[in-house]
């Protein structure tokens, strides 16, 4: 994955329901119609991998970090994140 590869998906406001997987073997992004998967090599304790989905999705999008929220999800493999 290329850094802005899903640019065209950075749109204000725009809210995107993710399916993640921690504990993988490598950090990806994969788009299936409507539903987008990340895998992230993080663990799923502390917070790490909410943090790595973030940074990678950010990337991703090609937007900073700070503009990505968590709305809902936080313990869960299914999250809600809003692009402010």
């Amino acid at each position: 994955m290329s850094k802005n590869s899903h640019a065209h998906l950075a749109t204000t406001g725009t809210v995107f329901t993710i399916r993640v997987t921690p504990n993988a073997r490598a950090d990806k992004l994969e788009t299936d119609g409507e539903t987008i998967k990340i895998s992230v090599t993080a663990p799923a304790s502390d917070g790490q991998a909410n943090a790595a989905v973030i940074k990678l999705f950010a990337t991703a999008l090609g937007v900073a970090k700070t503009r990505l929220s968590l709305v809902r999800g936080q313990k869960g493999r299914d999250k809600v994140i809003r692009l402010d």
